[in-house]
């Protein structure tokens, strides 16, 4: 028996790395015969870069950066994958949110200038192609702090350059390309539709969880509308309601607009990158979850790709999750054989969190005794 543990990340409590191991040695303990490949995933979020480290062996690039404030100086990355000259960049480890204390998120202020300067040394380490992973940003900038880093001016009216934060971007009325073309090709690894303006948009949608009050949130709102009208009058490129550009608080739009990058699906470029299908061609089971397997799992999630390309390819799928909110009816319709939860009715969350590894531990146990002893 071939078993894949495909898992994703718990948020708070373990790595995709950690879950897939846990589920391994499980699986292992009790069905000592079967072979078990891990292979950790993520859909772009918060932990890409480590679970594509660890899924295709790729190398670490250190890269000392900006953080989210513009004082802020920290340590960051890339993933090399020297076969195909591919870097994955991650955003969050220099402008994520988990960098900031509560009384220091204020996206007014925050910039996205260190992920330029990962994606500045990815490019400089010969990177023929970058995935960016965007998810867990601190930022709402347009993606401006990351362009300026890679060598774009952004002028204000009397010849200076717009100082970093989603505050000043109404300040800018002119905008310069860099003098060499930027080389590598940009895929933005992106899980969400929304635009980068309007009730939907970034700053609307994604502000207050960055520290954004309800007038900040109206500032951000303009100034990004003020950023897409003059991209679109000096480059033009029209951003404003692209699918997917609102993601990372308009990285994506940046992105889309100074690098020329297209938005991807993340789960599918992960799954592509650590060729997943590969090793599932010939799989009985593929194990896959996530903190909260729900309805936003069968959309566009780690959980959801996984399922799609295991169900293609002959394997049985199994969800091992911190809650299942999801009935068996539901998940049945995406090819999903069993989900297995984590947590009782009467476990609170802070004893999933203090106790996720002993609790997946269980759970796949559960789910080995019940489905894989012969």
């Amino acid at each position: 028996m071939k078993i894949i543990v495909a898992m994703d990340s718990f948020k708070g409590s373990l790595t995709a790395v950690q879950a897939c191991t846990i589920v391994a040695d499980a699986l292992r303990a009790v069905v000592p015969d079967a072979t078990v490949v891990t292979k950790p995933m993520a859909d772009g979020g918060e932990g890409t870069a480590a679970a594509l480290m660890a899924a295709t062996g790729g190398e670490w690039i250190k890269v000392p950066a900006m953080g989210p404030l513009p004082d802020m100086r920290v340590t960051g990355g890339f993933v090399w994958l020297a076969e195909t000259r591919t870097a994955i960049v991650e955003m969050a480890l220099v402008s994520g949110l988990p960098l900031l204390a509560p009384a220091q998120q204020n996206p007014l202020q925050t910039t996205t200038y260190g992920t330029g300067q990962l994606i500045q040394a990815a490019a400089a380490h010969g990177a023929a192609r970058i995935l960016l992973a965007i998810g867990g940003s601190a930022t709402v900038d347009g993606g401006v702090g990351a362009a300026q880093a890679c060598g774009w001016s952004f002028l204000t009216a009397d010849g200076r350059e717009v100082p970093p934060g989603g505050g000043h971007l109404s300040e800018i009325t002119r905008i310069i390309p860099p003098s060499a073309v930027f080389g590598p090709e940009v895929d933005v690894l992106c899980d969400v539709n929304n635009p980068l303006c309007g009730p939907r948009g970034a700053a609307r949608t994604y502000g207050p969880q960055k520290g954004a009050t309800p007038e900040m949130v109206e500032t951000l709102e303009a100034n990004l509308e003020h950023l897409a009208r003059v991209v679109k009058e000096q480059l033009g490129r029209d951003i404003r309601d692209l699918p997917g550009a609102g993601a990372a608080g308009g990285l994506a739009a940046g992105a889309v607009a100074f690098l020329d990058a297209h938005l991807v699906s993340g789960i599918d470029e992960v799954m592509s990158c650590s060729r997943l299908a590969e090793e599932v061609a010939d799989a009985d089971w593929v194990i896959t979850g996530e903190g909260k397997f729900d309805e936003q799992s069968l959309q566009g999630k780690v959980v959801s790709g996984v399922a799609r390309l295991a169900h293609a390819a002959g394997a049985k799928v199994a969800v091992l999750a911190g809650q299942v909110r999801l009935p068996e009816s539901a998940y049945r319709l995406a090819h999903i054989e069993t989900a297995e939860p984590c947590m009782t009715d009467t476990t609170t969350l802070e004893e999933a969190l203090a106790n996720a590894e002993p609790l997946l531990t269980q759970a796949a146990r559960r789910f080995t005794q019940t489905h894989l002893r012969r």
